[in-house]
Order: C-alpha cells, then sequence, then structure tokens
C-alpha cells in the first residue's frame, strides 16, 4: 500500500456503494415521499435492506453478520439516506443500538442478541435521554434496583429512534444512587415482551418522520443479572464510547442527505430556464453550486477519515467523531437549504424532494448529542493537548 491509497476507496468499499445505490433507487426511493408524508415505518425500504444483508452490517461474522467495517457501514448509510433519511435510520440505530453489546457484553449475550439483529428479525434501539436529561446525562433519573439474582428498572427515556418497532433496547439507568455521578450508571439489554415495558405516543416531527420516535416506560420491569452489558458502573463509559463510534455514522447520514440534495438541484438547475439560458449558465447559481459541492466533498473526507480512526480504535476518536458529525450535520443544512433556494419556489413543495431532505437534515445537528455538545467535545480534546 502506497500513502495515496489512504485516500482511494478501496474497490471493495467502491462495489459496496454501487450494490447500495442501487438497492436504495430501486427499492427505497420510489416509497420515500409516501413514508414522509404518512409517518410510516418504511418497511420497504426494511425489507429490501434485510434481504441484501444492508440492515445491520457492522455485526461481526462470527455473530452473523455481515462483519463490515466502519467506513463500510457509513458508506451504506450514506446511499441510503441520499434518497431517504428515514430508511438510512435502520442500519444506523441498528449500530447505535447494538454497539455498547459490541464493546462491553459478554460473548453469551452477543450472541443472543446480535444473531437475531444480523438475521434481520428484529432492530435495536437506544435508550440514554430522558426529559430532563439531555446533554446532562449523569442526571438520568432512571433506576435499577438489585432484586436477588437480578433487577427491576423504573423510568422513563425519550426521543427513542425506532421505538416500538424494536424488539430489544440498549437501555442505561443508575443503577447504585448514592455512587459518584458518572460510575453509578449501568447499562442493560431490555426486551420489548417484558412485562412492565411500554411506550408513549408517537412524537410528530420536522423530518425522519417515517422512524417513530418514542418514549419508553419502565414500570417494574424484571430483569434478569445477565441482561447487563459490562460490569455495574460501567454503562456510562460505554455509552460514551458507543457514541465516539455512532457520531460518525451520523455524519455519514448527513452526508447522504447533502448529496441527495445536490444531485437534485444540479438536475434541475440543467432544465430551467429564464432569460432565453439555462439558470445553471449563471455565475451567482455556479458559485453556490461550488461551494455546496466544496463543503459536501469536505465532509465527506472527514467522515471518511473518523470511521478509519474508529475502525482502528484510535485515541483521537473522540475528537474525529465529534467533528465529523458535527461538520457533515451543518453542511447538510447549509446545503439542502441552498437546494430548495435554487428550485425556487418548486423547492419549497413536495413535487420536489428537497423539501423534505431540509427537514431530515436539522435533526442531524441535534441527536446523539447537540453540535454545541460536539464544540464542547472538540474544544476538551484540543485543551488536553497531546496523548
Amino acid at each position: 500500500m502506497t500513502a495515496f491509497d489512504l485516500y482511494r476507496l478501496s474497490d471493495d468499499h467502491e462495489a459496496l456503494r454501487e450494490a447500495v445505490r442501487a438497492v436504495a433507487l430501486d427499492k427505497i426511493a420510489p416509497y420515500a415521499a409516501e413514508v414522509d408524508e404518512t409517518s410510516s415505518f418504511p418497511q420497504a425500504a426494511y425489507d429490501a435492506l434485510v434481504a441484501t444483508d444492508f440492515h445491520a452490517p457492522h455485526v461481526p461474522e462470527q455473530y452473523g453478520g455481515a462483519g463490515a467495517d466502519a467506513l463500510a457501514t457509513c458508506i451504506v448509510v450514506e446511499e441510503v439516506a441520499r434518497v431517504c433519511a428515514s430508511s438510512s435510520l435502520i442500519p444506523a440505530c441498528n449500530k447505535l443500538g447494538s454497539m455498547p453489546l459490541i464493546l462491553g457484553g459478554s460473548d453469551e449475550l452477543k450472541r443472543r442478541y446480535l444473531e437475531p439483529l444480523a438475521q434481520g428479525r428484529t432492530t435495536f434501539s437506544y435508550g440514554l435521554s430522558e426529559r430532563e436529561a439531555g446533554s446532562d446525562v449523569t442526571s438520568m433519573r432512571t433506576r435499577a434496583t438489585p432484586d436477588g439474582d437480578g433487577w427491576v428498572l423504573n423510568g422513563q427515556k425519550s426521543w427513542i429512534t425506532n421505538a416500538g418497532v424494536s424488539e430489544f433496547y440498549t437501555v442505561l439507568a443508575v443503577t447504585d444512587p448514592d455512587g459518584r455521578r458518572g460510575a453509578n450508571i449501568s447499562a442493560f439489554v431490555v426486551e420489548k415482551s417484558d412485562p412492565g415495558f411500554s411506550f408513549g405516543e408517537k412524537e410528530r416531527k420536522l423530518g425522519i418522520k417515517g422512524s417513530p420516535t418514542r418514549e419508553l416506560l419502565f414500570e417494574d420491569v424484571r430483569l434478569p443479572g445477565d441482561r447487563m452489558i459490562g460490569a455495574p458502573g460501567e454503562g456510562l463509559k460505554i455509552a460514551l464510547k458507543t457514541l465516539d463510534h455512532t457520531r460518525v455514522t451520523v455524519g455519514a447520514q448527513a452526508v447522504g442527505i447533502a448529496q441527495g440534495a445536490l444531485d437534485c438541484a444540479l438536475a434541475y438547475v440543467q432544465e430551467r430556464k429564464q432569460f432565453g439560458k439555462r439558470i445553471a449558465e449563471f455565475q451567482g447559481l455556479q458559485f453556490m453550486l461550488a461551494d455546496m459541492g466544496m463543503t459536501l466533498e469536505a465532509a465527506r473526507q472527514l467522515v471518511y477519515a473518523a470511521a478509519a480512526k474508529s475502525e482502528r480504535g484510535d485515541p483521537d476518536l473522540s475528537f474525529f467523531g465529534a467533528a465529523a458529525k458535527c461538520y457533515a450535520s451543518d453542511v447538510a443544512m447549509k446545503v439542502t437549504t441552498d437546494a430548495v433556494q435554487l428550485l425556487g419556489g418548486y423547492g419549497y413543495t413536495q413535487d420536489f424532494p428537497v423539501e423534505r431532505m431540509m427537514r431530515d437534515a436539522k435533526i442531524t445537528q441535534i441527536y446523539e448529542g447537540t453540535n454545541q455538545i460536539q464544540r464542547i467535545v472538540m474544544a476538551r480534546h484540543l485543551l488536553a493537548g497531546p496523548a
């Protein structure tokens, strides 16, 4: 391998992109507008992703998964998000929900839950945030109280992606109320069928309407002791490490949304005519397109660099994961807004997908840590100095 190979995707990654793009265009794109309009789970997309093994590509081969590396998983999410952001949350949320298991679970626990995920029998969700514990996760109120060989879970979680669809949930709860904040939280796997576990009503959202977002409600939910991920008190450490990896995936989703919007804008400006010529010939619009393409490609390269660091487990992953998520989501918001502008009045209608893409892009600046939080993460890393 030469130094130049580091800046080029492998043939396998390029082939993967082509394969995912074909599935996305044929099986997902035709339903994207309907999924958004009806706020319905993208079942056709789910079925297509399961059939091609793109629904949870990150699951290791030893548990029946495709064993895709972090970059390959980003490519899957990016290409699906290019046509439907809601559908891209299927592989993205599956990684988020199951990553704590991969990082801290026992082999027995991994086999029990990763194998059905790899087989496409379920999706996997992640329960960290609460009504009064968003960015300040250590103030969570959900409690898991010891009960014989197990635990009793009480409380709630908010803003949970694919809640009600998923069979499995990684849930963080305080297990030592008198312990040091941050070191008193543990992680558990909760199953949809557990007595006492229920869901709130679907949130009515600005975007990603095809991905249901609901509260998780726990009322005396009894969990066997072997449902704990890692050791008692390791939950927050596992949760934050998970986010270091999965923020890269949000960056990939943002890149995909922005690419879809740029594709639509490019097609439109080369067809639309005003003053006797295509509007693509006007320099003012060319400058907009150039900035859209430039910042999008910068975001893509940052996401791919962060994905490589995720795969290697580099010590500066927390900086690069935060940077990739923050920059790519800001770019997605700007590119989609500019795409709406380039289409003029048509961009503001549902006749074209760019208004949906603009609405979908906004959430990438918010979930898995707001971009203000990402800047705090990056600043702390910089102020800490070289490792």
